[in-house]
């Protein structure tokens, strides 16, 4: 079983490649859930997420002929970024297997550290297979991204960091795709305090190990559908579940939709660029039935491509009521366009988009349609709206908001 001592050396080793990224405290997440919050910064980490601690740290731990063989991973993003830093460092080859789906960010960021990529799979399981594959045909040593206790010792240098800055931490927050994190943090946070709580948090349509501490045993899933790429994963590790069973408290899942609104949240509050799978322990700190806690959310990454960012808020405005369209019915004539448009300045409404349909009705003076689409404040903003315009008998009818 691991022990302070293995954390103790890891951290040391880890410490001379990683930022220590202090606990930030959050008055907006704190005031949602009811507790105090505190985020946990692996977003500013060298790489953009926590992985490099866990990476760096086992390649410290290999033989010189083990490294100089190259290094062979498999990963969704940051594990791969890790192991391609920390190749480097150690002026050795790396090759990276990444799923096909992987954001072109953290594809191109592993190639700027000087590592061979290979896109493989439409998830980390099948690239995982074709690494292992590669390992075996060219003698690579391989770096598991999460079944490696000497990985999860790297990741757990979290959680000293954590008591570091707020020793009376209560209860922790943890992403979860394959278990390396959590179990490197749950291991030391229960070693530091053994009255804390841990709670793991899994995206809803990718929750693995939810189902296999169900189970009793590793189960694997038969398919993944996810928003929160870093935490894909269909099989978590057979060697570190135990640890799992033993100290995490609980798992929480969450729904990709909850991901998206705290993404703005993150954003507006924190003017912090944060991973879906970075953002699951923030999304889970109103989950928790306790109240009054101090609690640590780790941020596990930040590497988030700009088209996905772009998705992310345009669908996260939509849900907030802050853009919808309405679908207007008005006789074709002169001046009724300016009529509509302005109530809805009346109104402080923000017209983003027109469409004009003649032929919703074989009476065009009868009435054609106008979508509009429009940003507001919010729901009571947007209903105010609405409003105003049944008032003025157009019948509003929201419809799909397509941007």
């Amino acid at each position: 079983m691991l022990t302070k001592k293995d954390f103790d050396e890891a951290y040391r080793i880890v410490s001379e490649v990683t930022t220590e990224t202090k606990l930030i405290h959050s008055d907006f997440f704190s005031q949602e859930s009811g507790n105090e919050v505190y985020l946990k910064p692996e977003n500013m980490q060298v790489t953009g997420a926590y992985k490099v601690r866990g990476a760096y740290y086992k390649i410290s731990t290999l033989s010189d002929e083990e490294r100089q063989k190259g290094l062979i991973t498999a990963s969704a993003g940051n594990h791969a970024q890790g192991v391609a830093f920390a190749a480097k460092k150690y002026g050795v080859k790396a090759t990276i297997v990444m799923p096909t789906t992987t954001p072109l960010i953290k594809v191109n960021r592993t190639k700027s550290y000087g590592a061979d990529v290979v896109l493989c799979g439409d998830v980390y399981d099948e690239a995982c297979d074709k690494a292992l594959e590669l390992a075996k045909e060219h003698g690579y040593t391989f770096i598991h991204p999460f079944d490696d206790p000497a990985v999860a010792t790297g990741q757990g240098t979290i959680a000293m960091e954590i008591f570091k800055d707020l020793p009376l931490v209560d209860i922790i927050l943890v992403p979860i795709g394959g278990g390396g994190l959590a179990t490197g943090v749950s291991t030391l946070a229960k070693l530091l305090n053994p009255k804390i709580k841990v709670y793991g948090v899994e995206p809803a349509g990718a929750a693995c190990m939810k189902a296999s501490l169900a189970a009793g045993k590793v189960t694997t899933l038969p398919t993944v559908n996810t928003i929160a790429d870093g935490t894909a994963v269909k099989t978590p590790g057979e060697h570190i579940f135990p640890y799992i069973q033993k100290n995490i408290d609980d798992i929480i899942t969450i729904e990709d939709d909850e991901l998206i609104v705290a993404f703005l949240d993150m954003v507006e509050n924190h003017k912090m660029i944060v991973e879906n799978s970075g953002l699951l322990s923030v999304a889970a700190a109103s989950h928790l039935k306790e109240k009054g806690k101090n609690v640590a959310c780790v941020l596990s990454g930040g590497n988030m491509d700009v088209i996905t960012m772009s998705s992310v808020v345009q669908h996260g405005l939509i849900m907030r009521d802050r853009i919808f369209t309405v679908s207007v019915l008005l006789p074709d004539k002169p001046g009724e366009l300016a009529a509509v448009a302005e109530t809805i300045a009346k109104e402080q409404g923000n017209v983003i988009k027109l469409e004009h349909n003649q032929f919703v009705s074989t009476n065009r003076n009868a009435a054609v349609e106008l979508r509009i689409t429009l940003e507001a404040f919010g729901t009571d903003h947007k209903e105010q709206i609405l409003s105003a315009l049944d008032k003025k008998g157009y019948r509003p009818k929201i419809v799909r908001t397509s941007l």
